[in-house]
């Protein structure tokens, strides 16, 4: 597996509304940008609010940092008057409820959903790496109903990481669940071939440095944390989400051992 390892986030502009994708419940849409590029755009203005973009950033971030295929990021500025010409009012509102800054993934045309069925092949490495992954970011969206991956030029591509991190949604006791053995790993797509659990963990641990862990925290815009509420400044914001993040590293063996106890239970 191959994949730029970096935490600079681009900043583009929306330029034109190009099609809605009416799945889950934040209606993302295909959008052009000023660098002519196309981006699947999720919405700060979704039911869902700014948390799930956090969660996005952190987790897809962290994917590439592990070296895990997951389509680039960007932060896409929009103009809400992009929103006038829009004839469905649903989308006309979410566009207008959504100025400021957004989150893109870069678009892969032609790519097909992953599921059981189409039987492509994933290595027992992969499925290694894409579960221990998902249970360090306690990524409950990646289950037989929602693969949330992409087959793109014969590989497979991580998408959708919003429903990660889910802590956020109440800080209460939040270093304490940092250390959960998180169960759902146990409904996981690729648990049962997931055989290397154990040299997953030892791979990327050492990746998973605080530095590391800070450069990616720093990409969360202010107005996405100031959104929240949470806390009283984005730094303090910021703080805890690193903190978070270092204590659910120092739980790998945790929830390792839960992910190999629940493979042997399927396999």
């Amino acid at each position: 597996m191959t994949a730029v390892r970096t935490t600079d986030i681009r900043r583009v502009k929306a330029t034109r509304y190009v099609t809605p994708l009416r799945e889950g419940g934040s209606v993302p849409a295909i959008m052009e940008a000023d660098d002519d590029g196309l981006y699947v755009v999720k919405f700060r203005g979704a039911a869902q609010g700014p948390r799930v973009l956090i969660a996005e950033l952190l987790a897809g971030e962290i994917g590439r940092l592990l070296g895990l295929r997951v389509p680039d990021l960007v932060l896409v500025d929009l103009d809400p008057t992009l929103g006038r010409s829009e004839p469905d009012t649903e989308i006309q509102e979410l566009i207008v409820g959504s100025g400021g800054l957004n989150l893109g993934l870069d678009y892969l045309p032609g790519s097909i959903g992953y599921d059981v069925a189409s039987r492509f092949p994933v290595t027992a490495e992969e499925a290694s790496a894409i579960t221990w992954f998902d249970a360090f970011v306690t990524n409950v969206d990646r289950t037989a109903r929602n693969p949330n991956m992409l087959i793109w030029h014969r590989q497979l591509w991580l998408i959708d990481h919003g429903a990660s991190l889910y802590f956020h949604h109440s800080w209460d006791n939040y270093l304490e669940r940092a250390r959960s053995p998180f169960a759902p790993i146990a409904a996981h797509l690729l648990l049962p071939q997931a055989s290397g659990l154990a040299e997953a963990k030892e791979r990327f641990v050492p990746l998973l440095t605080s530095e590391a862990l800070q450069r990616i925290v720093e990409t969360i815009p202010d107005d996405w944390l100031e959104a929240t509420g949470d806390f009283e400044s984005p730094a303090s914001h910021r703080a805890a989400y690193l903190e978070y993040l270092e204590t659910r590293r120092e739980a790998a063996d945790i929830f390792t051992e839960e992910a190999e106890r629940a493979r042997e239970r399927v396999v």
